[in-house]
């Protein structure tokens, strides 16, 4: 299962990364539901994911943020599955609404139709604008390091961020995004 070699370092490498992805599941978790539009695909691609992470932690480079990389191998486990088959997004069913605790019967059955609102309006976002958009708003990650996952300019991950809520506020509310 574990080799150890020059003196246990590679055991050492291989066991800190274990713990820092058990860290990172509930976010990467977000990521792959918000990425995929379903939780039983975000969380096999989250599965997946970690496996690839596990199988080829020597190609990690100590220099980088391990998050980073595994955001980036989640994001392109997705992009190989769309391009092999034609996955739709759906708005994951009423199961998942239940789940979410507390409040007034009214209040968390408008709370709930605005999630499935604004799921359904990211869910119809361009993919390119959905992914900065899970990357930056979602998971928090500088402009500069969503460039970096996505290999793009920073000027255009600022510019589809923007289209992105741009699009959100006029699908969600029905406005501009400008008031």
């Amino acid at each position: 299962m574990f080799w150890v070699h020059s003196g246990g370092h590679r055991l050492t490498r291989r066991r800190d990364i274990e713990i820092s992805l058990i860290g990172y599941l509930p976010r990467l978790r977000r990521f792959a539901i918000g990425l995929s539009g379903s939780v039983d695909e975000g969380d096999d691609l989250v599965q997946a994911a970690c496996l690839k992470v596990l199988e080829r932690y020597s190609q990690w480079q100590a220099d980088t943020r391990l998050d980073s990389w595994v955001y980036k191998i989640i994001l392109n486990l997705w992009i190989d599955r769309r391009r092999s088959a034609t996955h739709r997004l759906s708005v994951p069913g009423d199961g998942i609404w239940e789940q979410i605790p507390g409040a007034p019967l009214l209040v968390e059955l408008e709370a709930r139709q605005d999630l499935r609102r604004t799921w359904s309006a990211i869910k119809d976002l361009p993919e390119d604008q959905r992914q900065v958009l899970l990357l930056v708003t979602v998971e928090g990650f500088s402009y500069q390091e969503a460039a970096d996952m996505l290999e793009l300019p920073i000027g255009t991950v600022m510019s589809r961020l923007a289209r992105a809520r741009l699009a959100l506020a006029k699908l969600v509310n029905g406005t501009d995004g400008t008031e």
